[in-house]
């Protein structure tokens, strides 16, 4: 069983589904609400423990009683939650998310606590092996990516400039097609493996600016493309640290991803490693 830190956001999700994603200055109707567990940091820490890795979370929430529901599925899979800390005033995360009927989403977040998660609060350190993303204040992933000899994955999302140090540092770089452009040439620099997600195209995994492995996913009934991206990157992360082949991780990352969007909401559509290896074996 791999060990695996996340160092990352927590957010409660508001989700409406509705007809269409309305444009600039229009109303849509008829909508249905729900609200799930979110955040990258959190969608990651569950994917990963749902892979059947022993998975620790380190990450900040409000004094409230969004926090409760937004770290309950990840306490009733048995991620490890000591190093998640509460913040006096600020309020936990939240994101609100419209979801069309095919699926696509519009996301806007207000961070929280999120904001405080801070270098000086971090709590790593040794060979922990570790997954970042961009929901957290960039200098707390460069402390991450220095306090740990362990394998680093960093997920650049969302699209924001990144530290060379940091790509350097990295083990792995998962980006979609936004995130690539907005990192540009320096990601042909780095002697880690870089992962570009296409979405229902699949993802194609480079090293040196060079491809070495592709993988497309398997046909699916798509409800809800939130946390599928997020689910991508837990399921390849642990299958790295499983030592499978950069192919091999790469097509169960997908398929992982590809199952994720199945089910509505980003924590609950988090797919079991059986289910996963059930489709990568048919």
């Amino acid at each position: 069983m791999p060990r695996l830190t996340v160092v990352g956001s927590v957010n409660l999700d508001l989700v409406m589904r509705v007809p269409r994603l309305p444009v600039a200055g229009e109303t849509v109707t008829d909508g249905q609400y729900s609200r799930h567990p979110g955040g990258k940091g959190a969608n990651q820490a569950l994917a990963a423990r749902r892979m059947e890795a022993d998975v620790s979370l380190i990450a900040a929430v409000g004094d409230d009683e969004t926090a409760e529901s937004a770290l309950s599925l990840l306490e009733e899979a048995g991620v490890d939650l000591s190093r998640c800390w509460v913040h006096e005033t600020l309020p936990t995360g939240v994101a609100v998310i419209l979801v069309d009927a095919h699926g696509e989403n519009q996301i806007a977040v207000a961070p929280g606590a999120n904001r405080s998660l801070t270098a000086e609060v971090l709590e790593l350190g040794g060979d922990e092996s570790v997954i970042c993303q961009l929901e957290i204040p960039i200098e707390t992933v460069q402390a991450a990516a220095a306090s740990t000899t362990g394998f680093f994955c960093l997920n650049a999302a969302p699209a924001r400039t990144v530290p060379k140090d940091v790509l350097k540092r990295a083990d792995v770089v998962v980006v979609n097609e936004v995130e690539h452009a907005t990192i540009g040439v320096d990601l042909s620099e780095i002697s880690g493996l870089v992962a570009l997600t296409l979405g229902s195209m699949g993802a194609t995994l480079y090293r040196h600016g060079r491809a070495v492995a592709r993988a497309t996913p398997p046909p699916v009934d798509v409800v809800d493309t939130v946390g599928a991206g997020d689910c991508f990157v837990a399921a390849l992360t642990v299958s790295l640290l499983e030592g499978l082949s950069p192919e091999l991780a790469l097509q169960r990352a997908v398929i992982a991803g590809a199952l994720a969007t199945t089910v509505e909401g980003a924590q609950p559509s988090m797919p079991t490693r059986a289910a996963v290896d059930a489709v990568m074996a048919s």
